[in-house]
C-alpha cells in the first residue's frame, strides 16, 4: 500500500508541475487527423509524402536517453512508436514529454519515418498532453507453462476483472474482441429481421404486472403514483398486444430482470431478443431460428459452423427435431408418455430428483429431461412437445391435450431459445393463468399472474401467431467460446466485496 501511495503522490506532483508550466493537462479539444491504423495500413504513402499527421492515444511504453525519447502510443486501431528529440520539439515541449507517465493520453504532431533500427515511427514536432492518469495501470505478467500463456499478475483474479472491467478491457485485448463480436451479432440479428419486414419496438421495463415467463421479479415503487411496479421478466405480453394491434411482424431487443440465482449461465439482468409473427406457428419459428442463427454465424465468422473449445458446432439446416418424452426414453429407457403421476414420482425419487409440492407430472417430466438429456444435446436440437403444465402461454398440441406446440433450442448442453405456437384463445388463456395463480397461492413464487389487461386484449382478437425468444448473452457465450455469462456482460452483477 505504501508503494502505491508513493506512486500516486509522484503522479500528482507531475500534474502540478504541468499546471505550473501554464499547460492544461485535460484540454477540451483534440486535433487528431489520422488514426494509427491508417498510418500502418498506408505506410508507404506516409513515408513517401512526409505528410503532417496528428495522432492521439494512450502512452503504453516510454524511455528517455538524454535529449531523445521513445514511446509507444496506441488507439483502438493499432500501436506505433513515438520518437521525440529535444532539438525538434523545443525545450519547453520536451519538459512536457518528461512529465508524461505510462497510461497518459497524448497528442503527437509530426511525420512518419523509419529509425536507424528499422522501426516505423512518428517523429514528433509537438507533444500535447490530453489527459494525465493519476493511477498506474496494473503490470501484465505472463509466463509460458506447457506451451500455454499463463497470467500471474493481480489481474489474473477473475473477480477483479469483472469488478474493474475498464482495466480488463485495457489489459486483455481478447476481452474487447468478445464485445466487438457481441455487437456484430446483435447487428446481424437486427439486419436479418429488418430485411424480413419485422418492426423493432420498445415496450415498458417497469410494469404494473409481470408475466411471460416463470420467474421471480424485482419490485420497485413509484413515488408519484404511490404504486409498486415490477421490472419485466420477459418481453412477451406487450409484444403480443402489438400483434393484436395489427403489427404483424414485431421484435424487441432488451433487458429482462429476474430475482433468482446466479451461476455460469444466469445473471439477474440479461439481454433477450423476442419476435412475433402473425399467420405462422411453431414450424415457422423453427425455420426463422435456423435461418437467423445461421445468418449470424456467416456474418460474424464467414462460415456455417463454430468451434466451441474444441467442439465443432454445425448450423447447417435442418436441425434435429425431437419430442421431449422421446428423448427421455432414448436416454433412460423410462416411458413417461402416459403422464402417470405416481410412476413419474417414483422415478424421480429413485434418481434423487427434487419434487416440489406444487409439481405435477408435466413439471417432473421437464425436470427429468433437464437432468438426463439436456447436458447431452451438443448439436443444435429443437426439443418439441413440451408438457402443457409448464407451457401456460402455448397452444395445445392437436390430438394430445397434455402437450403443447412449444420448442426449446439446445446447443452444447444449454438452452438458447424458446418458442410457441402462441395461445390466442382468450378463454383457454384465462383458465391457464388462473391455474397458474392457484399455484402461486400454494407457494410457487415463479408461477404466472392473471393479467386482465392482456386477457382483454386477446378478447379483441389475435391472429394465429408464432413467437420466439433467444437469450443473447448465452448465444454470445457460444460464439466466443466462453463458459461464464460474466465474460459476455460488460458489467455483470457481483457479490458485495467483503
Amino acid at each position: 500500500m505504501e508503494n502505491i501511495n508513493q506512486l500516486l503522490k509522484v503522479r500528482r506532483e507531475k500534474l502540478e508541475k504541468v499546471r505550473e508550466l501554464g499547460i492544461n493537462p485535460y484540454p477540451n479539444r483534440c486535433k487528431r487527423t489520422h488514426k494509427i491504423g491508417e498510418l500502418i495500413e498506408k505506410k508507404d504513402k506516409f513515408l513517401e509524402s512526409g505528410e503532417k499527421v496528428i495522432i492521439a492515444g494512450r502512452l503504453n511504453a516510454m524511455r528517455r536517453q538524454g535529449k531523445v525519447g521513445f514511446g509507444n502510443v496506441s488507439d483502438n486501431t493499432g500501436k506505433i512508436q513515438l520518437f521525440v528529440r529535444k532539438d525538434t520539439v523545443g525545450e519547453e515541449n520536451y519538459e512536457i514529454f518528461k512529465l508524461l507517465d505510462l497510461g497518459d493520453f497524448v497528442q503527437i504532431e509530426g511525420e512518419c519515418f523509419v529509425t536507424q533500427k528499422g522501426e516505423y515511427s512518428v517523429r514528433a514536432h509537438e507533444v500535447t498532453m490530453l489527459g494525465k492518469t493519476l493511477r498506474p495501470l496494473p503490470t501484465v505478467k505472463e509466463k509460458i507453462v506447457d506451451g500455454q500463456k499463463v497470467r500471474y499478475d493481480e489481474f489474473s483474479d477473475i473477480e477483479l476483472r469483472f469488478r474493474k472491467r475498464y482495466l480488463d478491457l485495457l489489459l486483455n485485448p481478447e476481452v474487447k474482441d468478445t464485445f466487438v463480436i457481441r455487437a456484430r451479432m446483435i447487428k446481424a440479428m437486427r439486419d436479418f429481421l429488418d430485411a424480413k419486414g419485422f418492426i423493432e419496438v420498445e415496450t415498458p421495463t417497469l410494469q404494473p404486472l409481470y408475466g411471460g415467463a416463470n420467474a421471480r421479479p424485482f419490485i420497485t415503487h413509484h413515488n408519484t403514483l404511490d404504486i409498486d411496479l415490477y421490472m419485466r421478466i420477459a418481453l412477451e405480453l406487450y409484444l403480443k398486444r402489438l400483434i393484436v394491434g395489427g403489427i404483424e411482424r414485431v421484435y424487441e431487443i432488451g433487458k429482462n430482470f429476474r430475482n433468482e440465482g446466479m451461476d455460469r449461465t444466469h445473471n439477474p439482468e440479461f439481454s433477450m431478443i423476442e419476435l412475433y409473427q402473425s399467420y405462422t406457428d411453431i414450424d415457422g419459428m423453427m425455420e426463422i431460428t435456423e435461418d437467423m442463427i445461421l445468418h449470424v454465424a456467416k456474418e460474424v465468422f464467414g462460415k456455417e459452423s463454430i468451434d466451441f473449445l474444441g467442439t465443432e458446432i454445425h448450423f447447417k439446416k435442418p436441425w434435429r427435431r425431437t419430442p421431449m418424452i422421446d428423448l427421455i426414453k432414448e436416454e433412460t429407457g423410462f416411458d413417461a408418455s402416459d403422464f402417470d403421476f405416481e410412476k413419474i414420482k417414483a422415478f424421480c425419487k429413485e434418481h434423487e430428483i427434487e419434487i416440489e409440492p406444487t409439481a405435477g407430472p408435466g413439471k417432473l417430466i421437464e425436470e427429468i429431461f433437464s437432468v438426463f438429456v439436456e447436458p447431452k444435446l451438443i448439436q443444435p436440437t429443437f426439443v418439441i412437445d413440451f408438457p402443457k403444465e409448464v407451457s401456460p402461454l402455448a397452444k395445445e398440441k392437436p390430438g394430445n391435450p397434455l402437450l403443447t406446440e412449444r420448442f426449446e433450442l439446445f446447443i452444447n448442453g444449454n438452452e438458447y431459445g424458446n418458442a410457441f405456437t402462441e395461445l390466442n384463445d382468450p378463454i383457454d388463456q384465462r383458465a391457464r393463468l388462473e391455474a397458474q395463480s392457484k399455484l402461486r397461492e400454494m407457494g410457487d413464487v415463479e408461477a404466472n399472474v392473471v393479467d386482465e389487461d392482456f386477457l382483454e386484449a386477446l378478447e379483441y382478437g389475435m391472429p394465429p401467431t408464432g413467437g420466439l425468444g433467444i437469450g443473447i448473452d448465452r448465444l454470445v457465450m457460444l460464439f466466443t467460446g466462453n463458459t461464464s455469462i460474466k465474460e459476455v456482460i460488460l458489467f455483470p452483477q457481483m457479490k458485495p466485496e467483503e
